[in-house]
């Protein structure tokens, strides 16, 4: 099988290298040997760490949707548009078998790419979109498709649990570990995708669509990041008997579909708290087989290349069926769930005043919107005089946190912005 692969970052390098290390297993378990005959990047002089002179270089890749001598195309350059939507939509429309690593491009695009594929009758295949090596594209598509999936969570970015992670094991707050790690190559120069929880609401958005059985609707995650957490409120929660993760949980409930990223407080004992560093996770709830848990390495040269090359050894088999699990008019239109129905306990950190009556004015305004406390922490002044007030609430209704938050708004008392964090249940 002849491949043409567009991107030589770290994940197409990984691609050829995977190649060529196990090379004879591969053509065993594909029934045929696969060969990357053409190759495209932005560099052709870049030293790679890896032998490219005998590939034929393409110019212009969207040459390689047209010729002949290639059977399948591999997409790596990234991007939710421009030069990856271009070529992905050549190669489907021309014929020819898509594998890609693109989780913003499929959240985008993914129900127009997969009509693509499906008018053609060709693979669209995108394993190493959503957590790396971990097959959980597979398990969710295939292995669980005669279930019902009531919920699909977990931690969807390395980054943010890195981040995480050492701030919890070193006690360091955001920022210095957030330099740390774009230093050691773990973070971007601009974190935002990561840190803003915008990669995590992409993969969970095409998690949802292959466990429901819905349309795509990225625009109706609810997205929150990890940038107001520091090191005081993880010190809490381990207080508390909880670990802090940015978890992307996506639900079909009766009024709709519920999907949202966002840092939470997860119970000690439950299996995303021991996903430590780099590692993703993701949970599922079928209405027959239970709980599915997958995890691993959900990033890097070797664990997406894995993937990748995983998607080209089913089409070289021929082993492939609709990119969404059933055919696009199938997938239901689900509305965005009214998320102030949400019924959960909840983690508000307020930085505040030291002074008499703060915590009654705080408590009054939980009181108004019928918000029941369960415990408060509160520590001694910092050098600034502030604060730190730590209120748990029992089982209440999103919409009563906001209402508390609006009527709080404004107070003289508060310094900062309250922080507010959903226990995970």
């Amino acid at each position: 099988m002849r491949v043409a692969l567009v991107g030589l970052g770290t994940v197409g390098t990984g691609v050829i290298r995977l190649l060529d290390a196990n090379r004879e297993l591969i053509a065993r378990r594909a029934g045929r040997p696969i060969e990357v005959r053409a190759v495209n990047a932005r560099d052709r002089s870049r030293d790679r760490g890896v032998d490219i002179a005998r590939f034929d270089w393409a110019d212009d890749m969207m040459e390689l949707a047209r010729r002949d001598d290639i059977d399948v195309v591999v997409e790596l350059i990234g991007g939710s548009d421009g030069p990856a939507l271009a070529l992905a939509r050549a190669v489907l429309s021309a014929g020819k078998p898509l594998v890609t690593a693109n989780k913003a491009m499929l959240a985008h695009h993914g129900l127009s790419l997969a009509k693509l594929a499906e008018q053609s009758g060709i693979p669209l295949k995108y394993e190493a979109a959503v957590a790396g090596g971990i097959p959980v594209i597979k398990g969710l598509r295939e292995g669980a498709a005669a279930n019902e999936i009531s919920s699909v969570y977990g931690i969807l970015n390395g980054t943010c649990n890195y981040i995480l992670t050492t701030m919890e094991r070193e006690g360091r707050d955001f920022n210095e570990v957030l330099k740390e790690a774009q230093e050691l190559g773990y973070a971007e120069a601009d974190p935002s995708f990561d840190a803003d929880g915008i990669d995590a609401a992409h993969k969970l958005s095409i998690l949802a669509s292959l466990a429901f059985g819905t349309q795509i609707d990225f625009g109706a995650v609810d997205i929150g990041g990890i940038r107001s957490v520091s090191a005081a409120d993880i010190r809490e929660a381990a207080a508390l008997g909880y670990r802090i993760r940015l978890v992307g949980v996506a639900e079909n409930r009766a009024d709709g579909l519920f999907q949202r990223v966002h840092a939470v407080l997860v119970p000690m004992h439950h299996p995303l708290a021991s996903v430590e560093g780099s590692l993703n996770a993701v949970l599922a709830e079928g209405n027959f087989v239970g709980s599915l848990f997958f995890s691993g390495r959900g990033a890097g040269e070797g664990p997406t290349a894995s993937a990748v090359v995983a998607d080209l050894i089913d089409i070289a088999r021929d082993e492939y069926g609709d990119p969404f699990a059933m055919q696009v008019e199938q997938l239901a239109k689900r509305p965005k769930a009214n998320s102030g129905d949400t019924i959960g306990r909840v983690y508000l950190r307020f930085l505040v005043q030291d002074k008499p009556g703060v915590l009654a004015e705080i408590a009054a305004a939980m009181r108004d919107a019928g918000v029941s406390i369960e415990s408060v922490i509160q520590r001694g002044a910092h050098e600034d005089g502030a604060v730190l007030l730590v209120v748990v609430t029992h089982d209440t209704a999103e919409r009563a946190i906001r209402e508390t938050l609006d009527q709080l708004a404004g107070s003289d008392n508060l310094i900062a912005e309250p922080v507010v964090m959903p226990i995970l249940g």
